[in-house]
């Protein structure tokens, strides 16, 4: 599937790896718009919707073969050879399975805030009720629709994330699929070693990348590297964004070279 895109050339040219920032679930290519503003000054930029998010195409399946196959089509679609992939929670699961379909086609890899790891745990069915509190309400505005959701959810910063895909009384997001396939989101198949520099960003508060889920990450991604972001949770992008910069523009300099 070809995946909706924004497409932004670098502001100085150069001969620097494009980079493709792939958004996390219940996101849309906005999300990581706070990366894309600051390293499109010296690199070529594409942020996509993943599969039932946003813009892109709907299909009742979401393993991460299938979002893999779907930036495998995207870079085809965009005449993109080689690029360097930077991933958040969902959106970091699937650039990691595209090591096992094209390693040919990765120059870097960036993983934030999610390990290689089946998680076997539900995180979102609060999330889920709200959203399907605003659907059965037949609400058309953000601001209704912010209302009811603040009956389920009390972190303002998930609420105005989620309100990002509340457009004209509909959700840009898949509700049904994302639900039915919840187990494939959280769950995740083995790739085989990736046998290049990776690194892992985290939030040190958050839950998603702990001591036990380090001999499964460093079996299928021997070189990775970890920096943890003091303060900061899942969505540590957007909570300290300057200190990932600073720790993706390192990596960036270091594999450069």
């Amino acid at each position: 599937m070809k995946l909706n895109t924004r497409a932004q050339s670098a502001q100085s040219p150069n001969n620097n790896s494009p980079i493709v920032l792939v958004h996390g679930l219940f996101g849309s290519l906005d999300n990581l718009g706070v990366l894309a503003r600051d390293l499109v000054s010296d690199h070529d930029i594409l942020q996509v919707d993943m599969r039932n998010h946003g813009l892109s195409g709907r299909s009742p399946e979401m393993t991460y073969a299938a979002m893999a196959q779907d930036l495998l089509d995207t870079l085809d679609a965009n005449h993109l050879e080689k690029v360097t992939l930077i991933g958040h929670s969902m959106g970091g699961k699937a650039v990691m399975a595209l090591t096992a379909l094209a390693p040919e086609r990765i120059s870097g890899l960036v993983v934030i805030d999610v390990a290689p790891v089946d998680y076997d745990v539900r995180r979102h069915d609060e999330i889920f009720a709200a959203i399907n509190a605003v659907t059965d309400s037949g609400v058309s505005t953000r601001q209704q629709a912010a209302a009811i959701m603040r009956e389920h959810l009390n972190e303002e910063g998930v609420v105005q994330f989620l309100l990002k895909s509340f457009v004209d009384g509909q959700w840009r997001f898949n509700v049904p699929v994302l639900w039915d396939q919840y187990s494939e989101i959280v769950g995740w198949q083995p790739v085989p070693a990736w046998q290049h520099p990776t690194l892992f960003v985290r939030g040190g508060n958050s839950p998603y990348v702990t001591e036990a889920c380090r001999d499964e990450l460093l079996r299928q991604f021997p070189e990775a590297r970890a920096h943890v972001i003091a303060g900061a949770g899942h969505w540590v992008h957007a909570e300290k964004p300057e200190a990932v910069l600073r720790a993706i523009r390192r990596y960036l300099s270091d594999t450069a070279n």
